[in-house]
């Protein structure tokens, strides 16, 4: 239900001018003042505009508010837009009738200005319009841990009219127009719930059998500390490679800005792991290229060709 408070006073600003539009005849002739000219009749259509223009911009303020788009109030920026655009009319509009312009061709006029002055900032516009559409999908919440393909990955700290800032897990602070913001892919870690999962890779050689190792691995990984036990961390067996196991270690976490942390313990723990059971990392393949001495074909009398290892 709209309420009614907030628009009494355009209201009665509304009234006085329309009372004193029609009275003023009445006026004159009782008080023997000259009627108001044209300047005067001018300046209360401006003020007529202006006050129809606040009346407007409350009600459509008390309306955005009572929208709840993904169970979400409508950005403030959107009510506030709106708002300028209405205040902005009606004073175009009144200097257009000041000047001496009729009050249709003065509200034709401040469109075709309103227009021109659109086209002027439209980066401006652009930006400001991504950023009522980001606040109406709200695919992000002041605090959310985000990463915005290609721009940046942090904590949202400040969502503006033209800007959305993070800040970064290094105290960095990125600076993100809007309209590169909602034409990038959006991650965001925070949402629906702050949980999420990660996960790490780790190759193991022929040596040790998968099961073993796929035990070993999920021992150092419960192991470690700041990861959830509950889910509980796993590991997969990715691939069978030439050159041994690949392993996947899965973990959740209940924080984003926690991740370093727990890779560290994690790469900790499994490094103690492997070196208690006497297990080596796999090392990668050589190649052998056999390199001419002098660049002359072996043969009688010629020195044989000298190997050299490359990795």
């Amino acid at each position: 239900m709209i309420r009614l408070r907030p628009l009494i006073a355009p209201a009665l600003l509304l009234l006085g001018i329309a009372g004193m539009t029609f009275a003023q005849a009445e006026v004159s002739r009782r008080f023997d003042m000259a009627p108001l000219g044209r300047n005067g009749q001018n300046a209360l259509q401006m003020a007529a505009y202006l006050g129809v223009a606040w009346l407007l911009s409350r009600i459509l303020g008390q309306l955005l508010a009572r929208l709840r788009p993904h169970s979400r109030p409508v950005p403030k920026l959107l009510g506030d837009l709106v708002s300028a655009l209405l205040f902005l009319t009606a004073i175009v509009s009144g200097v257009l009738l000041i000047l001496g312009h009729g009050a249709g061709s003065a509200l034709a006029g401040s469109g075709v200005m309103l227009a021109l002055f659109g086209f002027a900032i439209r980066n401006v516009v652009a930006d400001t319009l991504s950023g009522i559409a980001l606040g109406l999908e709200a695919p992000f919440r002041i605090g959310d841990w985000v990463d915005i393909e290609g721009l940046g990955k942090g904590r949202v700290v400040e969502i503006g009219w033209r800007t959305t800032r993070l800040l970064t897990r290094d105290s960095t602070y990125v600076i993100l127009p809007n309209s590169q913001v909602s034409r990038q892919r959006i991650v965001n870690y925070s949402a629906p719930r702050s949980e999420f999962r990660a996960q790490m890779e780790i190759k193991l050689g022929h040596a040790t059998p998968a099961a073993e190792g796929a035990e070993l691995l999920h021992k150092a990984l419960r192991d470690a500390p700041l990861i959830r036990q509950s889910p509980a961390p796993d590991v997969r067996i990715q691939a069978i490679e030439p050159d041994g196991v690949r392993y996947a270690l899965r973990y959740w976490l209940g924080r984003f800005d926690h991740e370093w942390d727990c890779r560290d313990a994690i790469w900790r723990e499994v490094d103690a792991a492997l070196r208690r059971a006497g297990i080596s990392l796999p090392q990668p393949p050589v190649a052998m290229l056999y390199a001419r001495e002098g660049g002359a074909v072996p043969g009688a009398g010629m020195p044989a060709s000298v190997p050299v290892a490359m990795r």
